[in-house]
């Protein structure tokens, strides 16, 4: 009988075949098989035929990790994903094409371009809340750009993590991506080796360790982090549309999402309007017991119920608070008289419960939320497009909604990303493309000319100097020394 590893050795032991995988795509990587546009475009089909042949198998390991609804499944993983599959595959070409740019008076005979080059050895680390979609957007661009790639699933969504396992290797391309299963120590390993990209989706807790590890070999990275998201509530509203659209994005999910209205800013006034409206809103979308609503999904596991659980003793509960451990539920929930300082004020939620702070005006607001760390997103409602102008100028934040929840996040022709503490970097279609892209900046010239080029060189004369500065100028961007 073999003896069990020790840490030490099981580490080692870790590190060792983590390296093998990273020295096996490197190779790969070097020998140029990535970057042909049919090569790029076949890793895509790939995917694309795994959501499809697999899709029932990807359903089901939703089901069992969140009790996903299968609504909410199509709506933001299965969907979101073939969408950005089919745009990479209609706009690759396009997006490989060098880019031209303007040029100085001195360079005009010149050819000057952006080319979109791949990092090389791309690190993927991926979250449980959304286990699908947050898996395969970010890895179509990386795979669209032209990179090997070593993905990292959440060993905490454990059903689609073995499905991920098992089934997706089959379709794609095994000498240009690998996968690492495990927890945290398996991702310590991973990150101590040297990737040339790196892209984490999850808390800023560990977003820091990744940027820390990163530094190390220099590495640039994306930090899809999350943050408390502001929702604003202006008193000239309609409280049932108001009503509709916030508790639809806030239990969507089970509330297990980092773009989700975290809290509420408006008026006590306009607190005693919403309310019933909420209390309407979610008895009709989960019935008078939303625990054996089809449409309500679960906790995730143990760990985030108990945190959650004691968030409830938060402020008031004015709807819901109900919760029961061994089924991981806990019901659609609407907090009043919550002060700043509290817990449920002070750490993203991150599950379906809804704190309304008061406020006596929009500037209020706004100074509450400019207090605060830079949100990932940020919403308002108003019936005044002017209040709504006035939100978006006078904040920061990742993304901005206006009169809806996190429609902004289903355009992939929009960036998405943080800022400060929400993250850093941005993706979706063509964003992804570019995140997962060294763009290169390049000048080709001839070595004709030489008697015009030789102003630059000494001796120095003001009239040279002067030819010089003139031949400098561009039209419209930077220029390029001669």
């Amino acid at each position: 009988m073999e003896r069990p590893r020790s840490l030490p050795e099981r580490s080692q032991l870790i590190k060792g075949i983590a390296g093998i995988q990273t020295q096996r795509l490197r190779e790969t990587f070097s020998a140029g098989r990535t970057r042909p546009a049919e090569f790029r475009a076949t890793q895509l089909e790939g995917l694309g035929r795994f959501l499809r042949d697999n899709k029932q198998l990807l359903q089901e390991a939703l089901a069992r990790d969140l009790r996903k609804p299968d609504f909410e499944s199509e709506v933001s993983e299965f969907s979101m994903a073939q969408h950005e599959i089919h745009l990479a595959l209609r706009n690759l070409r396009a997006w490989m094409k060098d880019e031209k740019v303007p040029r100085s008076l001195g360079t005009q005979l010149d050819r000057a371009f952006i080319r979109k080059e791949p990092f090389g050895l791309v690190l993927i680390i991926v979250p449980w809340n959304y286990p699908l979609n947050l898996t395969l957007v970010p890895l179509v661009g990386a795979l669209a750009a032209g990179n090997c790639v070593v993905l990292k699933p959440s060993e905490i969504s454990k059903n689609m993590e073995q499905v991920l396992a098992e089934v997706l290797p089959r379709y794609l391309d095994q000498s240009c991506f690998a996968m690492v299963l495990g927890g945290p120590e398996e991702t310590g390993q991973l990150l101590e080796h040297r990737f040339d990209y790196i892209f984490f989706t999850g808390s800023p807790r560990v977003g820091r360790i990744v940027m820390t590890a990163a530094a190390k070999h220099l590495t640039p990275v994306t930090l899809e982090l999350g943050g408390k998201n502001p929702c604003y509530v202006d008193d000239n509203c309609d409280p049932e549309t108001v009503a509709n659209r916030v508790a639809f994005f806030r239990y969507f999910n089970t509330g297990q999402t980092c773009v989700a209205p975290d809290y509420v800013l408006c008026s006590p006034e306009m607190q005693e309007r919403l309310l019933p409206a909420l209390q309407s809103t979610i008895a009709r979308f989960f019935g008078e017991d939303p625990r054996s609503s089809p449409n309500l999904g679960r906790i995730i596991n143990d760990k985030h119920f108990q945190r959650l659980q004691g968030l409830l003793g938060c402020g008031r509960v004015a709807i819901g608070g109900q919760s029961d451990q061994s089924d991981r539920y806990i019901a659609p929930t609407v907090l009043v008289d919550v002060q700043e300082t509290e817990p449920v004020m002070q750490e993203e939620i991150f599950g379906p419960i809804l704190p309304i702070v008061n406020v006596r005006s929009l500037d209020e607001a706004i100074d509450f939320i400019n207090r605060r760390e830079k949100p990932l997103a940020l919403y308002a409602f108003s019936k005044s497009s002017e209040v709504v102008k006035q939100v978006l100028a006078r904040t920061s934040s990742g993304g901005f909604c206006g009169n809806d929840g996190f429609m902004h996040v289903s355009l992939a022709s929009l960036p998405f990303g943080g800022v400060g503490a929400s993250g850093m970097g941005r993706y979706h279609g063509k964003f992804s493309f570019d995140t997962f892209s060294h763009h290169r900046g390049c000048l080709l010239r001839s070595q004709g000319m030489e008697k015009i080029y030789s102003i630059r060189y000494p001796p120095y004369t003001p009239r040279n100097l002067r030819m010089l500065l003139v031949a400098m100028e561009t039209r419209s961007c930077s220029c390029t020394l001669l």
